[in-house]
C-alpha cells in the first residue's frame, strides 16, 4: 500500500505543473459536489479545517477554485471550480485515463474484472480513511474513478 501510495503521488508530480494529489482529490470533490463548503472536505478527508483552508487558498490563488456566498445563507462559502479549474482537472483526468491504459495494457479481461472488483470491495469497507463507499473521489464507483480501459 505504501508503495502504491508513493507511485501515485510520483504519478500526480508528472500529470500538471499545477496539481499535486492532494490537489486533484479536492478539485475532484468539489467537480463531483459543486457548491460544497471547506468543512464538508474537512469531514470527508478526516482533515483539520486549518489544513484544507490552507489547500484551498492554494487553489485559489492558481485560480482553479472560486468560493462565493451560499445562496441560502450568506455566512457561509461554498466552492465551485473556475473554468481554468475545469480545463486543467480535464487535462488531468485525460493523463490519468492514458496512464492507466499504458499500465493495465497487457492485462487480460478477467485480470481487469477482478481488479476492479477487488477496488470496489476494498474502498467499500471504507475503514474511517473519509473515502469510504461515499461515491466522492475515493469511491471506485464515483467520479475520481478512472476505468482502467473504455
Amino acid at each position: 500500500m505504501t508503495a502504491f501510495a508513493r507511485r501515485a503521488r510520483g504519478i500526480a508530480a508528472h500529470m500538471h505543473p499545477e496539481l499535486s494529489l492532494v490537489s486533484f482529490t479536492l478539485l475532484s470533490h468539489v467537480e463531483y459536489q459543486p457548491g460544497c463548503r471547506a468543512t464538508d472536505l474537512a469531514t470527508h478527508y478526516l482533515l483539520d479545517k486549518s489544513t484544507i483552508s490552507r489547500q484551498i487558498s492554494v487553489l485559489e490563488r492558481a485560480g482553479l477554485v472560486a468560493r462565493s456566498a451560499d445562496p441560502v445563507d450568506a455566512r457561509v462559502h461554498v466552492l465551485h471550480l473556475t473554468a481554468h479549474g475545469e480545463e486543467v482537472l480535464a487535462q488531468v483526468n485525460d493523463a490519468r485515463r492514458e496512464a492507466f491504459r499504458q499500465r493495465l495494457a497487457d492485462w487480460g479481461a478477467a485480470d481487469l474484472d477482478r481488479f476492479a472488483a477487488y477496488l470496489l470491495r476494498y474502498n467499500a469497507t471504507g475503514g474511517g480513511s473519509g473515502g469510504g463507499s461515499g461515491g466522492g473521489p475515493g469511491d471506485a464507483s464515483g467520479p475520481g474513478f478512472v476505468p482502467p480501459v473504455e
